[in-house]
């Protein structure tokens, strides 16, 4: 329990990148369409690479094979775990200010829950409960951050990651499920997933088609320079590290109280964000309340940790 906590946090740091990129993004005027579809073209493009280097063309051959087998659960779970995620969170971006963005996507953790019991899992009370610390404690954290803010940034900015928020965990839920045999979903058990950057492929490809769907919707001017390679540091920190450690550590979780624990580590890519904009974006350093709020964040994820340990 404690190494998967530990590759959570790894895969927060990576996260983070996103909240600081997008914000950079933002600011220079580029189309959060573009911010959008371009990471996961870039990942595509990446993973592919990785894919025929490590086991050649017929690495390449033998995946794609595997996703036309399988095509429509990809695309399903692509669109709403990539595309759906990704495209929400950019479009607040947009919209609102960094923290309210970060702070509503922290809810999530609530929300992972939710989607778990919808999957027909359950777990004690107390799992509800350590959620609800960290998820206080990365509140304290953003609010002792936020300055004010308008009515429609925050309805522009909140509302879409709230959906976002039941999003991504929805699509990593259809995939563990699927491969762990559940007879609603096809079969996609096999050797092939057992690695974490197939995964990520296999729904970026999946996504494809809502990208373009979008694209098409949208018709934004050509993307500048600057969100060409920030795109591309984002699909590689968040897409490619972030995810794949993630999905790994889903993958290793055995108890529904497992995955909320894994689930909830996210939560320090708010963290790691803070530092982050302190240190590259000049960013004013926290005060009382904000440490308070990662010393809470340490706690509920401590006692994750703990509670895991007396119930194994």
């Amino acid at each position: 329990m404690v190494k998967l906590i530990a590759i959570g946090f790894l895969s927060g740091l990576f996260f983070s990148s996103t909240f600081i990129l997008n914000r950079l993004m933002s600011l220079e005027g580029g189309h959060w369409v573009w911010s959008a579809s371009l990471r996961y073209a870039y990942m595509i493009v990446f993973l592919l690479g990785y894919l025929t280097f490590s086991r050649g063309l017929g690495g390449a051959g033998h995946l794609l094979r595997y996703f036309l087998r399988h095509w429509r659960f990809w695309v399903i779970a692509g669109s709403i775990g990539f595309g759906g995620f990704y495209s929400l969170l950019c479009f607040s971006a947009d919209h609102a200010p960094g923290w309210v963005v970060a702070t509503t996507w922290q809810f999530t953790i609530i929300a992972t829950l939710i989607v778990l019991i919808c999957f027909g899992k359950s777990f004690p009370a107390k799992t509800w409960l350590f959620s609800a610390i960290v998820f206080a404690g990365v509140l304290c954290v953003n609010l002792s951050q936020a300055g004010a803010a308008d009515t429609k940034g925050l309805l522009m900015g909140g509302i879409p990651v709230l959906v976002a928020a039941f999003c991504y965990p929805i699509g990593n839920q259809l995939v563990w499920e699927a491969g762990k045999g559940n007879r609603r979903l096809p079969d996609i058990q096999s050797p092939f997933l057992e690695n974490p950057f197939h995964k990520v492929l296999l729904l970026s490809l999946g996504s494809v088609p809502f990208w373009l769907l979008l694209l098409a919707i949208n018709a934004p001017p050509p993307p500048s320079g600057g969100q060409l390679i920030n795109t591309a540091l984002v699909a590689f920190f968040s897409g490619i590290c972030a995810t794949s450690l993630f999905l790994y550590a889903r993958s290793q979780s055995r108890r529904a109280s497992e995955l909320a624990a894994v689930d909830s580590t996210q939560s320090s890519e708010v963290i790691f964000a803070m530092i982050g904009e302190i240190i590259f974006l000049g960013s004013a350093l926290p005060g009382g309340i904000a440490l308070a709020g990662v010393a809470t964040v340490l706690a509920g994820l401590a006692l994750f940790v703990c509670f895991q340990e007396t119930t194994a």
